[in-house]
């Protein structure tokens, strides 16, 4: 597992939730000014500099379920409001974009080319706030000064490590289906023939050499797709007739978009459960989201009646039907943290914490659980 996917994670379905709530934002008729301050604010707190400042630390990802939280966290960062079940279809749309990109890229090392694309998208929402896009600028500098100069070999493992964080998820969307490029089961399909990556040759030739290093036999053997030639640096434009620009806004032309759960018609409501186990990362996430609502007690608003619900179904009637049938390990429980100086909040803290902790391993002191994740806080 690499120790460098968080960042790229974060940001990819962070410029994707963007995508789709100003999508929804304008089909809602919101006002201009209420629609741009919601944007502002939920990219401000996205950007939050010592939040990244944690986020681009090596370490490993985090559990689908904290990572979920924190974008529960970020879309309600602003006056903006969604039911559980808007936010459940937000979640899906984003995962599933995402996961189709990196299925797509020519090679591993694009993914970093979709981040840059997304970023490209963020900054252009933040165009007319240069104290917000200064942030953005910042952030895109931090990804060219430690993604390039990573080699092919560590980019393949980063994409090994977002496919096996996104392969349980097999959500269909609309889009996807219409367009023929998901089938009924939620899993996507890759096409075998176009330009092949940047740098590589056609598949169908294996070469054997000696120990020496000289070529000693050549083998072919059928290759089943149709392949003209390689990409050139940079470019997205591949698989025959179907040129796709990764990264980019797919909500920028008006269409309709479900989300539905994979599995037969016998029995659909057929799913991955979330994984229950203690995490024995579970401190880190705790500071992970500490800092998140770190970022996010300069954005509240002193007028909170200017509030307002955005609704990712076409009717609120649909809304509350998606709520119901929604399986119940589907449902996230978003846990507020209170960080306030006294004893029985340092208590609760650490109790919350001590219950993380694998089992036959002895927990941290209370005092210093406790005292880790409030200094974290006050610092902020």
């Amino acid at each position: 597992m690499s120790t460098r996917t968080l960042p790229l994670l974060f940001i990819n379905l962070g410029g994707e939730m963007l995508y789709i709530l100003d999508q929804r934002l304008r089909a809602q008729n919101i006002p201009a000014d209420k629609a741009k301050k919601v944007m502002n604010d939920i990219i401000t707190t996205m950007f939050n500099k010592k939040f990244l400042e944690e986020l681009f630390k090596p370490q490993e990802l985090y559990s689908k379920k904290a990572l979920r939280t924190v974008f529960d966290r970020l879309a309600h960062a602003s006056i903006m409001r969604l039911n559980q079940a808007s936010m459940d279809k937000l979640y899906d749309l984003m995962t599933m974009a995402f996961k189709y990109q990196v299925l797509l890229c020519p090679r591993p090392k694009d993914i970093l080319l979709v981040s840059f694309n997304h970023m490209d998208a963020i900054r252009d929402f933040v165009k007319d706030t240069p104290s917000i896009l200064s942030q953005v600028d910042e952030t895109n500098k931090q990804l060219v000064e430690i993604y390039t100069p990573l080699s092919g070999g560590e980019f393949q493992l980063i994409r090994q490590t977002l496919l096996i964080f996104f392969q349980d998820m097999h959500i269909r969307v609309s889009i996807f289906l219409k367009d023929k490029v998901q089938n009924s089961n939620g899993r996507f399909v890759l096409p075998t023939s176009g330009p092949v990556p940047y740098g590589t040759n056609a598949p169908g030739l294996i070469r054997m050499f000696s120990c020496s290093g000289e070529e000693v036999r050549r083998m072919q053997f059928r290759d089943g797709g149709n392949y003209c030639g390689a990409l050139r640096e940079g470019s997205f434009e591949m698989y025959g007739d179907r040129v796709i620009k990764l990264g980019t806004n797919m909500y920028s032309v008006s269409r309709p978009v479900e989300t539905h759960m994979s599995g037969t018609s016998k029995n659909s409501s057929q799913h991955t459960k979330v994984n229950t186990t203690p995490n024995p990362l579970a401190k880190e996430e705790l500071n992970l989201l500490a800092r998140l609502m770190g970022g996010l007690e300069v954005q509240k608003s002193a007028n909170t009646d200017s509030g307002f619900r955005v609704n990712l179904f076409a009717t609120d009637e649909e809304e509350e039907e998606a709520l119901i049938s929604r399986p119940d390990e589907f449902s996230y429980e978003v846990i507020n943290i209170q960080a306030t100086k006294d004893k029985q909040t340092n208590a609760e803290l650490a109790k919350i914490m001590g219950e993380f902790g694998e089992t036959g391993e002895p927990a941290p002191s209370s005092s210093s659980k406790g005292d880790d994740l409030l200094a974290m806080m006050d610092g902020l």
